[in-house]
């Protein structure tokens, strides 16, 4: 299995039918990944704990965790039944790698960093899902050593899904058509280059290494699951960048495959 990062940008993704991205995820079954997996893992950016945690449950709920969006999206249900052993397996993979304190939650369903592009891309809702979340008090190294550990599960026919943004700064969104702004733009091209180079340190590194990190990603929630996609993949990995469009002039929804190596 390759993995990938995906940049889920605003909730309307799920209902706005002239979004770009959106046709990118409702295309993923025939474009991008052909193979259904017997279960995928998403590390979401919309799930922040103190401790690397998986969520142990049979049936996913649905999270609404956005506000004052339209009636239609609080209507969306994605009912993927839960992946308790693949849970089980992470955190065992994840100890085994000196991750000493790795917790369950049991009753935790998926947000919407999760079930909004699972909706686009596996309308089914027959795939098991489980999430680890994101310890955004650590760095990315922590992150790309949290995929690293996680590795095996592409042997095992597990899909590997950091989900996030490729650039984050929702203050300094501006409308449709908006022109980007050259500080998005030069991050976003920056992560390209080091990515298609197999630069790991320097996106490892990346509030040193990249220009206006911190004004692109004033928390680094959103660029956590990418360290962990990309770890996953291993060292000597391909990135492949699948899709890039941009929205409300500073949101890139740059997306990434990262081919992995024997």
């Amino acid at each position: 299995m390759d993995t990938y990062f995906i940049s889920h940008g605003s909730p309307m993704l799920a209902v706005e039918e002239d979004m770009p991205a959106r046709s990118f995820l409702k295309s993923w079954q025939q474009r991008i990944h052909q193979h259904k997996p017997s279960s995928i893992l998403v590390i979401s950016a919309h799930w922040e704990t103190a401790d690397p945690t998986v969520n142990v449950v049979d049936h996913n709920s649905t999270i609404y965790d956005f506000y004052g969006f339209p009636k239609p999206l609080y209507q969306l249900k994605y009912p993927a039944p839960g992946a308790p052993r693949l849970a089980k397996r992470v955190k065992e993979l994840l100890t085994s790698s000196g991750f000493q304190r790795v917790k369950e939650d049991k009753t935790r369903g998926l947000d919407h960093g999760s079930w909004i592009p699972l909706h686009l891309m596996y309308p089914e809702a027959d795939i098991p899902v489980c999430q680890l979340s994101v310890q955004t008090q650590l760095d990315g190294t922590h992150h790309y050593n949290m995929g690293k550990a996680l590795a095996p599960l592409r042997d095992e026919g597990v899909l590997i899904i950091g989900s996030g943004s490729a650039t984050h700064n929702l203050s300094a969104l501006g409308r449709e058509n908006t022109p980007v702004p050259s500080w998005a733009e030069d991050f976003d091209t920056w992560l390209k280059e080091c990515l298609l180079a197999g630069r790991h340190e320097d996106i490892n590194h990346y509030e040193e290494k990249a220009p206006r990190a911190k004004m692109v990603h004033p928390w680094p929630e959103h660029f956590y699951p990418l360290h962990v996609a990309l770890g996953a993949a291993g060292e000597e990995a391909n990135a492949e960048l699948v899709h890039h469009s941009w929205r409300e002039g500073a949101l890139s929804y740059a997306s990434y495959r990262f081919k992995t190596t024997p």
